[in-house]
């Protein structure tokens, strides 16, 4: 049962930040959320971040090599997914195709450097970033130096079962839960707000 009042928000929260698990903050359960460290239904969670992308200025997608690597067909199946996310969005992409620290020699225009996320963050002026296909450890790491750094909104699509550090997070996603979100972002969006159906991709 989740008993804290933590709330897992936007920063800077400081050098420092705590870890959300550390401060109370659980993973939810099969068909159960996280928004900024509150269980909630899933669908609660979908319709947030859908609101939320909608809403961004510039909503970055950070694939993991979970689904950039085809190693298998539902890794391949998945990355069709969220690019077709990315063009409903009309969001970015900037992979985190490895972990290995890169730092100084990053291109932050070209990808994230799991190590010094906030970097990306800045340099992009980034405020919402949804992270998917991320092995969870590093994803966990990740999400903490954005969230002790910058006032970047994360989002994280989990195969497994969430990330208490991200301010959202769905668990279980697979392909088919990737398109369910880019239909609930499609019916949220008016028809003046349509993308033409290009991502706008870096490489």
């Amino acid at each position: 049962m989740q008993t804290t009042n933590y709330k897992v928000i936007g920063g800077p929260e400081g050098y420092l930040p705590p870890a959300a698990a550390s401060m109370g903050v659980v993973l939810p359960n099969k068909g159960e959320a996280l928004v900024e460290g509150r269980i909630v239904p899933q669908e609660e969670a979908v319709k947030k971040i859908a609101e939320k992308l909608i809403l961004a200025k510039n909503p970055t997608v950070f694939p993991g090599p979970l689904i950039l690597w085809a190693w298998n067909e539902k890794a391949i199946e998945k990355a069709k997914a969220v690019k077709e996310l990315v063009e409903a969005v009309g969001a970015k992409i900037i992979p985190m195709p490895d972990y290995r620290p890169k730092y100084p020699m990053i291109n932050p225009e070209e990808e994230i450097n799991p190590n010094h996320p906030n970097l990306t963050i800045w340099h992009n002026k980034i405020d919402v970033c949804v992270f998917v296909g991320v092995h969870c450890h590093y994803a966990n790491l990740a999400l903490k130096i954005i969230r002790g750094g910058t006032n970047c909104y994360t989002i994280a699509l989990c195969g497994n079962y969430g990330h208490e550090d991200a301010m959202i997070t769905l668990r279980d996603v697979h392909a088919e839960e990737v398109r369910e979100l880019t239909e609930v972002i499609k019916n949220q969006k008016s028809p003046k707000d349509k993308p033409t159906g290009q991502a706008n991709i870096s490489y």
